[in-house]
Formats: structure tokens, sequence, C-alpha cells
């Protein structure tokens, strides 16, 4: 998995609310097990037209957010069924970090396992970002993991809190197969021990 440290970029403002996981990715592209090409199909039922054009009207086609790599949404993001490509198609499509007031729990978790950084923060300081999200070009934020900060294009600062053990695994790019690996010499060393005091096994 990709360490998030700090990340610059364009903040796409979605002024949804209960944006669950059908709308993220719709159930069409749930056939595939792979982690890439469903960047494609994201937010796919608001993209694009009957006819398969793109909406011009939706934000990530703006020109001005095509290459977004942070949004900000509306409360209750990522709610609904617990689908995981929901998180797979934010990172196929280039976005590493999303904000809101609340999230779905199960989302919330899988944004972590995916190197996806979730940042809560209250309905003012959404407001705030919201505004500079409006901003088009110049929306761009820089989330400091590190110092837990939010900082926008005129200066200003939101801190943020996060689990310091979701922190660490983010900071090192350690999903569920790297947390095991890290302990990969006791588990060796265990192996090793076992064949010798049970040799039968």
């Amino acid at each position: 998995m990709e360490k998030f440290t700090t990340l610059t970029g364009v903040a796409a403002p979605l002024e949804i609310v209960n944006v669950d996981t059908d709308m993220i990715i719709p159930k069409q592209y749930l056939k595939t097990i792979k982690r890439t090409g469903l960047g494609k199909g994201l937010f796919a039922e608001m993209r694009y037209n009957e006819d398969g054009s793109e909406n011009p009207d939706f934000v990530l086609n703006k020109p001005a957010y095509r290459n977004a790599k942070i949004l900000v949404a509306g409360d209750n993001f990522g709610c609904g069924s617990s689908r995981e490509h929901a998180p797979w198609a934010l990172l196929d499509f280039g976005i590493r970090c999303v904000i809101s007031t609340s999230f779905a729990d199960i989302f919330y978790n899988n944004c972590f396992k995916n190197g996806i950084l979730p940042i809560k923060v209250s309905p003012e300081d959404l407001e705030k970002l919201m505004d500079d999200a409006r901003r088009g070009a110049n929306a761009t934020l820089t989330i400091d993991l590190e110092a837990q900060e939010i900082r926008g294009p005129d200066g200003g600062k939101i801190t943020f809190d996060i689990d310091p053990f979701r922190k660490h695994c983010l900071l090192n790019g350690l999903d569920d197969i790297g947390l095991t690996m890290e302990k990969a010499p006791r588990i060796e060393a265990y192996e090793a021990k076992a064949a010798t005091t049970r040799p039968w096994l």
C-alpha cells in the first residue's frame, strides 16, 4: 500500500449528503475483484448521461476538477452497502483523501485499509473547506497527516483527529498484510521452534 504522508492537490466540492456506495460505484462495476480499472465507474450514474457521454454539470467532469486528489463531501459519506469497491474506485480515479463531517463505519474502515485518508471535521470547518473547494483550479489543499493539519490556499489551518494506530498504518503504508509481514521474523522463529519440538507435525 502506498504511504500517505503529505498530500497537496485540487479539492473537488461534492455538495451532496448521504452519498452511498452505490452512487460511488454502481453495482454493474462489481463483477471484478481487481482494484484497478474502477476509476471509470466512479460516480458513473452522475458522471455520464444515458448515451454514455459525459455530464458537463458533474463536478469531476469540469476541467478544474478532473485531476482532483481530495473530495470535500456532505454528511454521511459512504453509507449503504459494504462494498470495498467504493474506496478502490476513488483510489483508481486519483482521490487519496475524503473530507466530511461523518462517514459510514464500514466505508470509513475500508478507506484506511486501502490507503485513503477519511477526515472528519466540524460542520463549520467543512463549510470553510467547501468554500475553498469551490474556487476551481485554485482549490488546492495540503493534507499533512503527521501534523494532522489541513492547510488551505490562503494559509488557513484546520486540525483533525485520527486514531494513532490508523495514522501509523497510513504513514508507513501498512495494510493488513503489511502489518502481518512486520511480524515475519517472529513467525519464522516460532515455526522453526515448532519444527524442532514437534517434528511429527
